[in-house]
């Protein structure tokens, strides 16, 4: 069976990509199968991944409005091994041409059902907007993973989320559910984050993982040298953390029949 989880919150800067590049080299290192979909125009979890946008053809933006199949699209990363179907400033543009196109919302699960059963996880990283990007990947998931930071307003943003997240659920995806809640860039000697960390459990429950992704220096220069946390230094907080996260994903995977 495959498990496709959707990364996704409105709101930047919590966690999004970094989770999704460092689960995917984690769960491929445990001898799971993992493909990771970039439906960010920025394309970093492409760079995080070791890969140049300027040299890159065709990426998932071809697969959503060319129809060019996913197989000629993907591509095996190094060193995380896991495969990747890349983006680039051009995914941008296919969002504008898909505004106009019957169908546009389910482009994405079209696109990668072909190759679906290649993997154990397939991992989406999704831009921190709500637009036709969003939505194609939250109908192309089986779940949802939210990485949250514990901040002043966070539970806000969660809710508006999580509207969405029913909405699509309603009228595009019934199957869709919260896969879990991940407390990102934490630092437990801020208060704050320590009351919404309760908050988080209070709201949540079970939905909440017991894995947390502390604020780590290791973890945020990691993309810049085109490498998950795990191969840049395996010996850090950050690594060490999304090590758990990916053993905890995958017991939760298999108790819920997803893998």
């Amino acid at each position: 069976m495959t498990w496709t989880l959707a990364i996704t919150n409105q709101k930047g800067g919590v966690g999004k990509t970094t989770t999704a590049v460092n689960l995917s080299a984690v769960l491929q290192s445990l001898g799971r199968r993992v493909l990771l979909i970039d439906m960010d125009p920025q394309g970093n979890a492409t760079v995080s991944s070791g890969l140049e946008k300027g040299g890159i053809e065709p990426t998932v933006a071809q697969a959503l409005v060319d129809e060019t199949p996913a197989a000629d699209i993907r591509i095996t990363t190094h060193p995380g091994g896991y495969d990747i179907l890349p983006a680039t400033i051009d995914l941008a543009g296919a969002e504008f041409q898909l505004v106009s196109r019957i169908g546009r919302e389910i482009k994405l699960r079209q696109a990668i059902e072909p190759i679906a059963a290649d993997y154990d996880f397939v991992l989406i990283d999704c831009p921190p907007a709500l637009n036709t990007l969003t939505i194609n990947s939250l109908v192309a998931a089986d779940d949802v993973l939210i990485p949250v930071q514990c901040e002043y307003f966070a539970l806000e943003g969660l809710s508006a989320l999580l509207d969405t997240i029913e909405q699509v659920r309603v009228a595009l995806n019934p199957q869709l559910g919260v896969g879990g809640v991940l407390r990102t860039l934490y630092d437990s000697r801020n208060r704050l984050a320590v009351e919404v960390s309760e908050q988080l459990k209070s709201h949540f429950g079970r939905k909440l993982f017991e894995s947390v992704v502390p604020r780590n220096v290791r973890l945020a220069e990691a993309p810049s040298h085109g490498l998950p946390a795990m191969y840049y230094d395996k010996a850090s907080a950050g690594a060490n953390a999304y090590e758990a996260l990916a053993r905890e994903l995958v017991a939760l995977g298999e108790a819920r029949g997803k893998l």
